[in-house]
């Protein structure tokens, strides 16, 4: 559960007008960042945040209990905050944001609103957008291969192994059939077309047909 002050909740709720909000980013290799939409610097968690460095609040969600949750914001690229150069090197990738509000008159009255893992940073003219995830982001990531009967190789990739020639103009749906009956490349289906499914449960031995213990396709 969150804490928060009596006197910053009654601030919060009848919107007082010295409020802002703070960002705090760790990246991995121990760099710290600070940002605020106020327009004079503030210090927060011991960083200092910088004012007039153009980050916004965008859209957000947040849900109870396991869901995920995720905020967005955006800013200015610029050589003394976020850079171009240093976004395309990755050096934000997955570091530690941490969302603040903050009372700029009363600096001892801050509240962190949210906490999360930079998921994706993207450029555009200039500017950046950064898509926010919460903790429990990390539940929801697929670790390993998932079985299924269905192909998970994307088509003409390395795992499926088609040349551009044979793949051009055509979509594949990721089903055995279409792999050996379109294409002639089930030696390379990533999928495990025999998995047993739901009907698997109501099978029966059959009075007919072939019995020999090999493949029911």
């Amino acid at each position: 559960m969150r804490d928060i002050p009596e006197e910053m909740a009654a601030r919060i709720e009848s919107g007082a007008a010295t409020l802002c909000h703070a960002w705090v980013l760790r990246r991995a290799d121990g760099a710290a960042l600070g940002f605020t939409d106020h327009d004079r610097d503030l210090t927060v968690e011991g960083v200092s945040c910088r004012a007039g460095s153009g980050w916004t609040a965008g859209a957000g969600d947040g849900e109870a209990g396991l869901a995920a949750g995720g905020l967005s914001a955006s800013g200015g690229l610029d050589d003394e905050a976020i850079t171009e150069g240093d976004v395309a090197a990755g050096l934000y990738d997955g570091a530690r944001i941490a969302l603040w509000r903050v009372d700029w008159a009363r600096r001892d009255l801050a509240v962190r609103l949210w906490a999360g893992t930079l998921a994706r940073i993207r450029r555009e003219n200039g500017a950046f957008v950064a898509d926010l995830e919460g903790p429990m982001a990390a539940l929801e990531r697929v670790v390993g291969r998932t079985y299924g009967r269905t192909c998970d190789a994307a088509l003409g990739d390395g795992r499926c192994r088609l040349s551009a020639a044979a793949t051009a103009g055509r979509s594949c749906d990721k089903r055995w059939a279409t792999c050996t009956g379109v294409f002639g490349n089930g030696v390379n289906f990533q999928g495990f077309p025999d998995i047993p499914g739901d009907d698997f449960l109501m099978a029966r031995p059959a009075g007919g047909g072939r019995n020999d213990g090999g493949s029911r396709r």
